[in-house]
């Protein structure tokens, strides 16, 4: 088989996501199954069928190690020993980081146990700056530690009674601070239950090493509001519901077991070190008679499909026990044995049952799949636990005592684990798989379709872009099908994920919860309109349901990041070019300057704008006497130039500026002196000088433009037309704009992804 046949001729985006990402050294299809798959010939089958594939990490990295003594681990994610309020441990755990990010895997801290801001230590501080002073020592670390041409993914958490939390909660209202990691606040039940009756909060930290109490009253109402605006309007931080993540999985009952946090993208709490392994079931592949009145689900398919994932998984992860970077880490799995399967393709699968997302009878029958999953898991982790032994600290009588185990077992598995325990401690999540997903041209994990179709770009043999109308895999399917023409017509069920109402999300998501043992990392997309009480109501009902986390993502919110479908005009100064034009500047552009201190000394930064639309049209920098490279700051400011006048936005040109990475002499500089810009180097510190005094001229227009609006309308002055002015991100990889689903920023045109 080759890559075409197994993906499809004209999926080349699907072919390229491959090739970039997954392929090594010019590997055959066939050798790269083989590869990945460890010579296990069932489940190379069923990667073979697109009905499961392993998680990213093992399929780029799995058997390296052997082949070029590379340092590679097979787990996209790890949860790092929550530091002790001690400097060294402090530090200990930037190193840990470090190192983790070196093998590839992505990291979760919970800061609770530091001291708040005040807290008196005996040193010449005399008093503790507080525990988000440290977040920006981590953020840095990820931002350092480079992937193989990716950033490390970091989420740090805090305690909803820590006293520092409403600082936590503003933190991230500052968009340049803490720019490398997602936030997260553990709400516990007494919390949520003080918000619902409208009463005070106690805040409290007990220092160990001083004995000292540090304590703040707050009303939880007034706190959950803060936490909800700031949701709102930079769709951080997100909440974990803590109980819930604690009382709803295999150890609930062991009291020798705790979750220390969670990974990036909050679908798996880990215990200090854990770390865990990742694969995912493509729902889709199992519906018979797909689009017709007589589809169904192969359940038993899908019960023989998850016992040879979960098998497949513990392969991986005996194999890749040595190959985690830290002892803690080492020492953790072996001693849990943690795997994450999950599953994707959930909205194809409904559409192809004619079941409307979010319906009742879409939700009757993810609870039929959700509980032949996790039965079939857990019989299969006893059945090897029966043939290769329980995990260590496995006991038989908590984990069957769980409310989560006996919701969630047949009968026959509970009668398999009273006689053979268990080979894991944690056995299902659903994970994103935004790239995997995109990959083989289906939704990604539970999420609903985000839109029947996309605009895509081409270039013409004349040199034109030319924008056409692609539509996603399912609703092609679909139209193919039926012979349909035009998407209007699609039957009602072909819901997207604007259109649901979301508590029908919610609900969703809690039927997958009551199956799952881990967590799931999802994301709730709501319109610009959405307000801020509709946030807290969401945020309350998803505890009410049950979920144990939720991501909330408001369309157009200052964190920029989500697809607008609807087309607004950006400002660009070479709008209307054609392919390879360049314009001209004019004597009448508006000039601004900004002074710059680097790693190296000094460095002047000229912005020349369109007077009319504020758009940026070109750059002179030049060094102080101590600034550095003169012919390199002449080179930067030449290309800077040369894209803003072909056309290419302000965002995207700062973007690329924000991806230089880091340099020593600007991070020495910044620890010694603490006066350097903006910025990690150089090119970000222009990068902030241009975007900052690009807003400043847009406000500047702003105010020009109601002057002339207020004469206008006493007949003084005639308006002219300026464009609409709108913020996104796009794909640096392409310059296509991004969806953003289950966390994550999602190009659709070329495969790229980060997930937040």
């Amino acid at each position: 088989m080759t890559i075409q046949e197994w993906l499809g001729e004209k999926n080349q985006l699907g072919i390229d996501i491959w090739e970039k990402k997954y392929r090594c050294d010019g590997e055959s299809f066939d050798e790269w199954v083989t590869r990945v798959s460890g010579g296990n010939e069932e489940i190379a089958g069923y990667i073979r069928e697109k009905k499961f594939l392993f998680g990213g990490r093992i399929l780029s990295n799995r058997g390296l190690h052997e082949k070029d003594d590379r340092k590679v681990t097979y787990s996209n994610c790890y949860v790092i020993t929550p530091p002790d309020d001690e400097i060294e441990d402090i530090f200990e755990c930037a190193k840990k980081l470090a190192r983790t990010y070196s093998y590839g895997g992505g990291c979760g801290i919970d800061i609770s146990r530091l001291s708040p801001r005040g807290a008196k230590i005996n040193n010449a501080a005399k008093e503790t700056s507080g525990a988000m002073s440290f977040m920006e020592l981590y953020s840095l670390v990820t931002a350092l530690i480079g992937q193989n041409g990716r950033r490390g993914a970091l989420m740090i958490s805090i305690d909803s009674s820590h006293p520092d939390v409403e600082e936590f909660i503003e933190l991230k209202t500052d968009l340049e601070k803490v720019t490398k990691a997602n936030i997260s606040i553990r709400l516990h039940n007494d919390f949520m239950e003080a918000v619902k009756e409208n009463k005070e909060y106690l805040l409290s930290y007990t220092r160990k090493t001083t004995g000292e109490v540090i304590e703040k009253k707050v009303q939880a109402k007034e706190l959950f509001r803060k936490i909800a605006m700031t949701n709102w309007d930079y769709a951080e931080p997100g909440a974990l519901f803590w109980d819930r993540i604690s009382s709803w999985n295999l150890l609930s009952n062991t009291e020798e077991f705790s979750y220390a946090g969670v990974n990036p993208c909050a679908e798996e709490p880990l215990p200090a070190g854990g770390s865990c392994l990742l694969g995912s079931i493509n729902l889709a592949e199992f519906v018979q008679h797909p689009f017709t009145d007589t589809a169904s689900f192969d359940m038993d398919g899908f019960r023989k499909c998850v016992e040879a994932s979960v098998k497949a998984l513990n392969e991986v992860l005996d194999e890749g026990l040595p190959l985690h970077p830290l002892p803690e880490q080492r020492e953790s799995v072996k001693t849990w044995r943690q795997i994450g399967l999950g599953i994707m393709g959930l909205a194809d699968a409904l559409l192809k049952l004619g079941l409307t997302y979010g319906e009742p009878e879409a939700v009757a029958m993810c609870d039929k799949i959700g509980f032949a999953m996790a039965d079939a898991a857990i019989c299969t982790s006893a059945k090897l636990a029966g043939e290769k032994g329980a995990f260590p600290a496995c006991r038989v009588e908590n984990i069957m005592s769980t409310p989560y185990f006996q919701a969630n077992t047949s009968e026959k598995t509970q009668e398999l684990v009273r006689k053979f325990g268990l080979r894991n401690s944690q056995l299902l999540t659903i994970a994103p798989t935004g790239t995997l997903s995109t990959m083989l041209g289906i939704s990604g994990g539970i999420e609903p379709v985000y839109a029947n179709s996309y605009e895509r770009k081409t270039e013409s043999l004349h040199g034109t872009d030319v924008y056409y109308k692609v539509y996603t895999k399912i609703v092609e399917d679909y139209m193919k099908h039926h012979g349909i023409k035009d998407e209007n017509a699609l039957p009602a069920y072909f819901v997207t994920a604007m259109m649901l109402d979301y508590h029908q999300r919610i609900n969703m998501q809690a039927m997958w919860q009551t199956h799952i043992d881990a967590s799931i990392s999802s994301t709730v997309n709501v319109p610009n309109s959405f307000t801020v009480e509709e946030t807290e109501s969401l945020y309350m009902y998803a505890y009410d349901q049950g979920l144990k986390g939720i991501t909330i993502y408001r369309d157009g919110c200052k964190r920029t990041g989500v697809l607008h479908t609807e087309d607004k005009k950006k400002v660009v100064a070479g709008e209307g070019l054609e392919r390879g034009e360049i314009i001209l500047v004019t004597d009448d552009v508006v000039g601004k300057k900004r002074k710059l201190i680097t790693g190296c000394g000094s460095l002047h930064c000229i912005a020349l704008f369109d007077p009319h639309t504020g758009a940026l049209l070109e750059t002179y920098l030049s060094k102080g006497s101590t600034g550095g490279c003169n012919n390199f700051m002449v080179g930067l400011s030449r290309m800077i130039s040369i894209s803003a006048r072909g056309g290419i936005d302000i965002e995207t040109i700062v973007d690329q500026l924000n991806s230089s990475g880091s340099c020593p002499s600007y991070t020495a500089r910044r620890v010694s002196r603490k006066d350097t810009s903006k910025g990690a180097c150089c090119p970000m510190a222009v990068g902030n000088a241009l975007m900052d005094m690009y807003n400043e001229m847009q406000e500047e227009l702003a105010l020009k433009r109601e002057y002339m609006k207020e004469n206008a309308k006493a007949g003084k002055i005639k308006p002219r037309a300026v464009n609409d002015i709108n913020r996104h991100m796009y794909c640096p990889e392409c310059g296509e704009k991004l969806v953003f689903e289950e966390g994550c920023n999602i190009c659709k045109s070329c495969g790229w992804s980060k997930c937040l």
